[in-house]
């Protein structure tokens, strides 16, 4: 998905963006009936690959997975003014987890 820096109505935005670039994850985002729904697709899924998973831990950790192999995403943002450097300092996952094309 493409985010820009104009999208951005609160911080905790960039803070999410920086836990899915740092851990593959946004913690809390499904409440615990959608997770479990995704967990048992993602246990049919494994199954169908020949994945041997046996804990709800290594379940979840193969939907990670999954997410961190198929989503991409593009951030623009302006490096012209102090918003963009205090967000670099703030959410580091935005330097170390990314390919920066300036232009």
């Amino acid at each position: 998905f493409l985010f820009s820096d104009s999208q951005i109505k609160q911080e905790s935005y960039v803070e999410d963006i920086n836990n899915l670039l740092n851990a593959g994850e946004v913690p809390n985002l499904f409440p615990y009936d959608e997770r479990a729904a995704v967990m048992e697709q993602c246990r049919v899924n494994a199954k169908k690959a020949g994945i041997v998973i046996e804990t709800p831990t290594e379940l979840w950790q193969y939907f990670i997975q999954k997410c961190r192999e198929n989503l991409h995403v593009i951030l623009c943002f302006s490096p012209i003014g102090e918003a963009f450097r205090e967000r670099l300092r703030q959410f580091p996952s935005l330097v170390n987890c990314c390919t920066i094309d300036w232009f």
